[in-house]
Order: structure tokens, then C-alpha cells, then sequence
């Protein structure tokens, strides 16, 4: 048994061999699905590859050449132009007439490339020179030319499950030959659990975050053990990425939510075009602009709440790039729209009390009576019936329990439309005032 060379990253090193090796997409290569068809019979068809990173699309497109015997090329469109695919194309050529071999030329983020770079290959695609699978994390629909699509065949690729996760680090932690079974190493299983929660979906990612924590173990004995604080420690590291740039995901998200609060559309656009660029889930960024609404401009302009869940709504119904557009639409409308944290701020100053002092009873004047038991307790009684009252307000009610003072959470701002609730509630508290005078004399 031979050691594969360490100095390879573990999740380069744990690709799978074999479809037996190959964990989730069992609705792709389960008995007698069409992935899992084609594997097995060795005919090669082009195809594109849409999902999240860390699913297996380039593990699939080496299985598929190794079955049908083909050479393997390699581009990403990143960094390859037309020069690179006329240079495998020529490889391709020098491949089929010496050898009668087939080539499967694998260009990984094919989204990027653009009309003529993709032009540039589709002849060789037609005539057969080369099949053509690409790799992509957008919607191939839109990113890919109509005659390039019309001739592969599409497999949409699913994020990997926490248990799939799981199955991929045990088979690492236990592979002596290309894993970290040659060492002792030993860990909860619940932490196992944590690291592939923390994943997202992502084997690659699973892997190097397993790599990373083995590093840190701690020798004890005979063991090398990977503690709960060290696992923390990882997986609070800023270790997850976006591809475009190396950029951490949390401080883009981050920069968004910054750009937005400090009334900055242009730098708010940026950033969340430069998230989606990196292949960031859009769903992710509508359900974070939501967050947005409520803690940076609140009843400054309610609109934006509706605004925010009309784009998730939007996003979620047509997905890209119609609903990425109707997320871009909400987050610019919040960069411009007057700023207000007095909600969020009124919010987390109530929780604190609620944590901080005990359960108080509720008054008995505000408790409901449905029975007449509970109307001879005297719950509800003196109660007033705030629309009764002159202006819809019951001047001087209270509402606070009994014995806890009356507190001022929320403060309105100068700002949008909760200006006119700042005046609002200083004419109630005035009538508040007179009520009290009124009492007293």
C-alpha cells in the first residue's frame, strides 16, 4: 500500500475513482438514471454540469472519459481565451488520428466565456473532434449560446446532504492510502456532524475544513485527537470563499449590508453583482435584504419591507436572472431610502428586559374574560376601549405589568416616514400628561 503524495490537498487526493467512491446526485447516477447510463455504457455525449460548487463536476467529467477511454483536457474559462481552445482542439486532432482516441475537452465555469469564445469550439463539438462537457454554477439556459445548448445535454447537480457530507469525511478519516487513515486520528461524531453542517452542501469544502482541523489536532497517547474547540476554531475561520477573487463570503455580505445601510446604491449594486459572480446562491442575498429592511430602515419607509419579500418571492418563482434583477431592484431602493435603526434598536432593548427580570403577571384590566368565572375576578374590568375614547386613545392607560416602570424603546427618527410617527406619539404622550394633571387636581 502506497501513501498518495501529502503535499496534495485532501479533497484533491479523496476524488473519487469510482461511481462506488461517488457520494449524492443518486437521482442522477442511481440504477438505470440517465448519468449513471451513460457512465456505464462508455458513450460519450456532450453535456453541461449546473450546480453548486462542490458536488462532483469535474469528478463526473474525469469518470466519464476514463469509461469511454478518451483523453482528458482540462480549460477554465477564467483563465483560457480562444488561444487555449484552438490549442486542445489541435491536441484533440493529434490524439484521434494517431490513436483513434476520443478527447473530452472540460471547460469548468463555461458561463464565462462569452458568444465568440464559445463559437470558437462548436464546429470541433459538431464534427466530433472533441466532446464537450462544460461545468457551471449559473443557469446554462442563459449563459450558454442556443446552439452550443442544443447540442449537450444538461444534468442539473444538487448540493450534497449533511448525511452525504458525513459519508465523505468517514471515508477520509478512515483511507489509508489516499486519506488520513495512516493516523490516528480521532473525533466525535457530533463534531463530524458539525463540520459537514457547516459545509453547506460543499464535499470539497467538507474536506479541506476536515484537513485544516486534523492539522490542529491535539496528540494524546496513542491518538491524535480533533477537539470541539479546535472545530469551532475552524469553521469560524472565514475559511468559506467565493471563487471570483478569494474574497471571504461573510465580508462581502458584509460590504452589501454596509453599502446599503450607509446609502451607498452604487457600492450596494457592487458588491451584489460581484457575490452572484462568485456563484453565491441568490436566494441567500434575498433573505439577507430582508434582514436589511427591517434593521436599517424600518418604519423610516415600511415599503421596503414589501419591496424585500416581492424580490425573494420573485427570485424564488423565476429564479435567474429574472429574480436576480428584482433582488438588485429591492436592494438599490433600500440604499436610497431613509435610514432608521429605531426598530432594531426597540426590539433587542425589549428582549434584554424580558431576559433580565422575571415573569410579570399581566394587569388584570387587560386580561381576557371569556367566562363569567373570570369576569367575576375582575379580569378586564376597567379596561377602556381605546375607539371610545376621544381621537381613538385612551389617555393616561397603562399597559405595562404592574410592577415594572414604564419604559421608552422605540424612538423614532427625524427621518422618512417616521418622522410623521415621532409626532405622532409626542401629541399621545402629551395627552398622557394632561391625563396624569387631570388626576392629580
Amino acid at each position: 500500500m502506497t501513501q498518495a503524495d501529502p503535499l496534495r490537498p485532501l479533497a484533491d487526493r479523496m476524488r473519487p475513482a469510482s461511481l462506488e467512491e461517488f457520494f449524492g446526485q443518486s437521482h442522477l447516477l442511481g440504477p438505470g438514471k440517465p448519468l449513471r447510463l451513460a457512465l456505464e455504457s462508455g458513450n460519450l455525449h456532450s453535456m453541461v454540469f449546473w450546480g453548486p460548487p462542490g458536488t462532483g463536476k469535474t469528478t463526473l467529467a474525469r469518470m466519464i472519459a476514463g469509461r469511454a477511454n478518451a483523453q482528458f483536457l482540462a480549460i477554465s474559462a477564467v483563465l483560457s481565451g480562444v488561444k487555449e481552445i484552438r490549442e486542445s482542439v489541435a491536441q484533440a486532432q493529434q490524439v484521434r488520428a494517431a490513436y483513434n482516441r476520443g478527447t473530452v475537452l472540460f471547460v469548468d465555469e463555461v458561463h464565462r466565456f462569452n458568444k465568440s469564445q464559445q463559437d470558437a469550439f462548436l464546429p470541433y463539438v459538431e464534427d466530433g473532434t472533441v466532446t464537450f462537457i462544460g461545468a457551471t454554477t449559473e443557469n446554462p439556459s442563459f449563459e450558454l449560446n442556443s446552439a452550443l445548448l442544443s447540442r449537450a445535454r444538461v444534468y442539473v447537480l444538487k448540493s450534497l446532504t449533511v448525511e452525504e457530507i458525513v459519508q465523505v469525511l468517514e471515508r477520509a478519516l478512515h483511507d489509508a492510502e489516499r486519506g488520513l487513515g495512516q493516523r490516528p486520528l480521532v473525533i466525535a461524531p457530533e463534531l463530524l456532524q458539525h463540520i459537514a453542517t457547516a459545509a453547506d452542501g460543499d464535499a470539497r469544502r467538507a474536506l479541506n475544513l476536515l484537513e485544516i482541523a486534523a492539522d490542529l489536532a491535539e496528540r494524546r497517547g496513542e491518538h491524535e485527537v480533533i477537539e470541539e474547540a479546535v472545530v469551532n476554531e475552524v469553521l469560524a475561520g472565514g475559511v468559506r470563499r467565493f471563487d471570483k477573487g478569494g474574497e471571504v463570503f461573510y465580508d462581502q455580505i458584509s460590504a452589501l449590508h454596509k453599502s446599503v445601510r450607509g446609502s451607498s446604491p452604487d457600492a450596494a449594486l457592487y458588491w451584489f453583482t460581484r457575490m452572484l459572480d462568485g456563484g453565491c446562491d441568490p436566494l441567500y442575498i434575498a433573505r439577507r435584504v430582508v434582514r436589511m429592511a427591517s434593521e436599517d430602515i424600518g418604519n423610516a419607509d415600511p415599503r421596503a419591507l414589501e419591496l424585500a419579500l416581492n424580490a425573494w418571492d420573485v427570485q424564488e418563482r423565476l429564479g435567474s436572472p429574472e429574480g436576480e434583477l428584482a433582488v438588485a431592484q429591492a436592494v438599490l431602493y433600500m440604499a436610497c431610502a431613509p435610514k432608521s435603526n429605531a426598530v432594531y434598536v426597540a426590539f433587542n432593548s425589549a428582549r434584554d428586559d424580558v431576559k433580565q427580570h422575571g415573569s410579570y403577571e399581566v394587569p388584570i384590566h387587560l386580561r381576557n374574560a371569556p367566562t363569567k368565572l373570570m369576569k367575576e375576578l375582575g379580569y378586564g374590568h376597567a379596561y377602556r376601549y381605546a375607539h371610545d375614547e376621544p381621537e381613538a386613545y385612551a389617555a393616561g392607560e397603562r399597559y405595562f405589568p404592574d410592577d415594572m416602570p414604564e419604559r421608552r424603546y422605540y424612538e423614532p427618527t427625524p427621518r422618512g416616514l417616521e418622522h410623521k410617527i415621532s409626532e405622532k406619539l409626542a401629541h399621545l404622550r402629551e395627552l398622557d400628561r394632561l391625563a396624569e394633571q387631570k388626576k392629580k387636581r
